[in-house]
């Protein structure tokens, strides 16, 4: 399973990338404000970080300016992939981008029909969010077996990119069965490492060796 990193922080992307645990970017307007520079600054000096795919958010709410977005975002950097929202204006872009050979990552996805309309209009990435069913009482990882049982079906070739993901039991959820991508916060990300049992280990280790120093 690919790790792509959910943030459009350059110093965590910079940090993450060091342990080799960034094949991949994504980023929204949220996370672009939240980062508080220039939008195709940021974009492109993500591109100097990591030579996998940066998920690039459209804003508008038609096809046609959606793809007016993507034609300027593509000269960002040749790793840009063209996210849209799971609407009927977001399938005619995604349909017309992959007829170009644009890939595309299809965003807001809660139900696994949503997930194969984006597929058969020519998605690279679908993007289904778990945590957020969560959120209202849905289990949201079931979402994911799902889209997995679909997709290996028809041998659909759309990844599927796990988001919203909350804590390291989505990730794990996710490798078991079989997603292709998950796309986590740097916070989430850095639980991957933590057990009670490692850090007690680290700290004995520690502590043996200062007496074996000593000695």
């Amino acid at each position: 399973m690919q790790f792509f990193i959910d943030t459009a922080d350059t110093d965590a992307i910079r940090r993450a990338h060091e342990m080799g645990l960034v094949d991949g970017v994504t980023t929204n307007p949220s996370l672009i404000k939240k980062a508080g520079k220039d939008h195709k600054a940021t974009i492109q000096e993500i591109g100097t970080i990591t030579d996998g795919p940066i998920s690039v958010e459209t804003l508008s709410e038609t096809a046609e300016g959606m793809l007016k977005e993507a034609d300027e975002y593509i000269t960002w950097g040749k790793n840009i992939v063209i996210k849209v929202v799971m609407s009927p204006e977001g399938m005619k872009a995604v349909r017309a981008l992959s007829a170009r050979g644009i890939r595309t990552n299809v965003t807001l996805i809660f139900t696994p029909m949503q997930a194969l309309v984006a597929a058969k209009a020519g998605a690279t990435y679908v993007s289904p969010f778990v945590g957020r069913l969560d959120d209202i009482a849905q289990p949201g990882i079931e979402l994911i077996q799902q889209i997995r049982t679909i997709f290996d079906n028809y041998a659909l070739d759309t990844q599927i990119l796990v988001a919203s993901v909350r804590h390291p039991i989505h990730m794990l959820d996710a490798a078991l069965i079989g997603a292709d991508v998950a796309t986590v916060p740097p916070a989430t990300l850095l639980q991957l490492f933590k057990h009670p049992l490692t850090d007690q280990g680290i700290a004995t280790f520690i502590e043996d060796a200062k007496a074996w120093h000593k000695g």
